[in-house]
């Protein structure tokens, strides 16, 4: 196991996560069940589990037909548009 990848992809995920709507809707969730806390702690982790899985096996599938500096470029060229976009609708 890669543990500095390990590392890298849990820093990376744990700071896009906070914060962001899913983590609110679960906060919600949880206020408004404050008996089954349990309940929506599992059904928020398996749905990132699935989430994830998903991710991985797409991003395999891609890397086994397009280079990972294409990709890179592609997300770069991705973000910016999108960040551009978000600028120009404010």
């Amino acid at each position: 196991m890669d543990l500095k990848l390990l590392a890298t992809v849990f820093a990376s995920v744990f700071v896009a996560e906070l914060g962001d709507k899913t983590q609110l809707a679960t906060m919600l969730f949880s206020a408004e069940s404050a008996g089954s806390r349990m309940s929506v702690f599992l059904a928020a982790s398996a749905a990132l589990v699935v989430a994830t899985a998903l991710g991985v096996l797409a991003g395999g599938f891609v890397a086994e037909h397009v280079s990972p500096a294409t990709l890179k470029v592609v997300a770069g060229a991705g973000f910016i548009v999108i960040g551009v976009w978000t600028l120009l609708r404010a």
